[in-house]
């Protein structure tokens, strides 16, 4: 009765962790066999019984009686004398099964016994959960602010579930209290000692286009395709979607009318501007489609390099690189294609390339990099947003735009 007394007292585990009876059972038998080793030394001759309807668990020691006074190994041998005192008809060479009885382990090794079995149960815990967790990652998982940091939001789930949201997984426009749900979708999960890390993100692609999947019944229901999805989060995303019925048309189903489908998707990613564009195998047809809502006037395309010039008039020319440079950078992410931008009547334009003897070249590269190739593409530009559009600092632009200036008032 003193073992079943422990297995009712260790019940309180089983309803906090949710562990079901039989699996609380094999643990104990592990813990069991743990402290009999260390208290015998060995536990191969040790018969563990456990019954996990009745919660009893019974421990039997196996010895072998021998003659008084050839006892070697008092956990395997016991002498004819002491077994008599089991059973009166014993012999020597005959096995002798008795119980073991909790109190025979001592205080100090059942208090042990419990702590073990407590740190076996959270790693038991910690498993199921890496587990569980790991098989949610790409998906996405609401959870609630419990605590915010400096560097990340802690979130609680329904099952008291610790999910870390990083502040680099964090969209720049986020902000949240204690209470809140916040959605997002688990990025990744490690285990860290024996604790799992949960991460969540709400900056990957894969939670826009996740969302595509839980607010567009036509992409949930694989009528339409999700091709590939590109962000700069909160900011500005491009998705290029596609379906294999011609009677569906995508783009229209994913906005809805006057943008209803997409309102909540935007609205949830802090008003991050979608460009959502028809997928086609036709690479020019897709380059001109991702520099929307620029209308291209001409596309020259080298396969080799992975590079293409695009030709537009000179007011599409801003449109086409966006705020920032966010457009034509994601229309190039969206395409694999690096994308070079030239005005019609370029022949009045000079290459930037050819001040390269006034202007150092790594100045040249920074402009290229925000689409600028020639000196009227960066006069056209306000210092502010050549400013904002690379990582030059004011006094620098204000001279490469003197001596760009100089060149067209000689």
């Amino acid at each position: 009765m003193e073992n079943l007394a422990l297995i009712d007292s260790f019940s309180e585990f089983k309803d906090d962790k949710l562990i079901d009876r039989v699996t609380l059972m094999a643990i104990l038998e592990d813990v069991f066999r743990s402290a009999l080793k260390r208290k015998y030394g060995d536990d191969d001759n040790f018969d563990i019984i456990v019954n996990p309807d009745k919660g009893d668990l019974e421990i039997w020691r196996n010895r072998i009686v021998v003659a008084d006074g050839e006892v070697e190994d008092e956990n395997q041998e016991i002498s004819l004398t002491e077994a008599r005192k089991i059973e009166p008809d014993f012999e020597v060479g005959e096995d002798v099964s008795e119980e073991v009885k909790l109190e025979d382990l001592g205080r100090r090794a059942i208090l042990a016994l419990r702590q073990n079995l407590i740190s076996k149960i959270h790693e038991h815990d910690n498993t199921n959960i890496y587990k569980q967790f790991k098989d949610l990652v790409g998906e996405i998982y609401t959870a609630e602010v419990h605590h915010i940091r400096h560097r990340a939001i802690i979130l609680l789930d329904d099952d008291g579930n610790e999910i870390i949201l990083p502040k680099d997984k964090q969209i720049s426009s986020d902000f949240f209290r204690k209470g809140d749900n916040v959605r997002g979708i688990i990025e990744s999960v490690e285990l860290k000692g024996s604790k799992p890390s949960i991460i969540l993100s709400r900056t990957s692609p894969i939670f826009l286009e996740k969302l595509f999947e839980q607010e567009i019944p036509e992409v949930f229901d694989g009528l339409i395709t999700v091709k590939k999805v590109v962000r700069i989060p909160g900011e500005k995303a491009k998705v290029a979607v596609d379906s294999y019925d011609d009677r569906i048309d995508p783009v229209g189903a994913c906005v809805g009318m006057k943008g209803s489908r997409i309102h909540g998707i935007v609205r949830e990613l802090g008003n991050e501007n979608i460009d959502v564009i028809n997928f086609t195998n036709n690479l020019q047809l897709f380059i001109t489609r991702a520099l929307s809502p620029a209308r291209v006037t001409s596309l020259k395309i080298d396969e080799d390099s992975k590079r293409a010039e695009v030709i537009l008039k000179p007011e599409e020319v801003s449109k086409a690189i966006g705020r920032g440079g966010h457009n034509i950078r994601l229309a190039g992410q969206l395409t694999g294609y690096e994308i070079d931008v030239f005005r019609e009547g370029a022949e009045e334009d000079v290459e930037l390339t050819e001040f390269s003897d006034e202007i150092e070249s790594w100045i040249i590269d920074e402009l290229k990099k925000a689409g600028l190739d020639t000196a009227k593409s960066v006069l056209e530009q306000e210092i502010g947003d050549l400013v904002k559009r690379t990582d030059l600092e004011e006094e620098t632009i204000v001279e490469v735009v003197r001596i760009l200036k100089e060149e067209f008032e000689e």
